[in-house]
């Protein structure tokens, strides 16, 4: 198992009518992560109607920037002003401890 060191919370709100394009962006991201062997642990979570927040956990900085650059980072920031009422908040977070499979 893969020590986690750092993490990413990411806060989105969808602009009205656009929750369930949301939802559905945001499962389907899962497949792009998928394919990044450092992306230790990765959720997409709905916090209400039409709050929603990725929170993903990473080996190193380095990993963690690898992810903000990769195929899932991009296609958020290209659809944020279609989907989003608001820029996407991305906090940086260190990770003090974990439960991981």
């Amino acid at each position: 198992m893969a020590d986690v060191k750092v993490g990413l919370y990411v806060y989105v709100e969808a602009k009205p009518g656009k929750e369930e394009e949301v939802a559905d962006f945001l499962r389907k991201g899962l497949d792009l992560v998928q394919e990044e062997p450092d992306t230790v642990a990765w959720f997409a979570v709905r916090l209400s109607a039409t709050a929603f927040a990725i929170f993903d956990a990473f080996p190193t900085d380095s990993a963690r920037q690898t992810h903000l650059n990769g195929r899932l980072g991009k296609a958020l920031m290209e659809r944020a002003s279609d989907l989003f009422s608001q820029p996407p908040s991305i906090e940086r977070l260190d990770v003090l401890a974990h439960k991981l499979p």
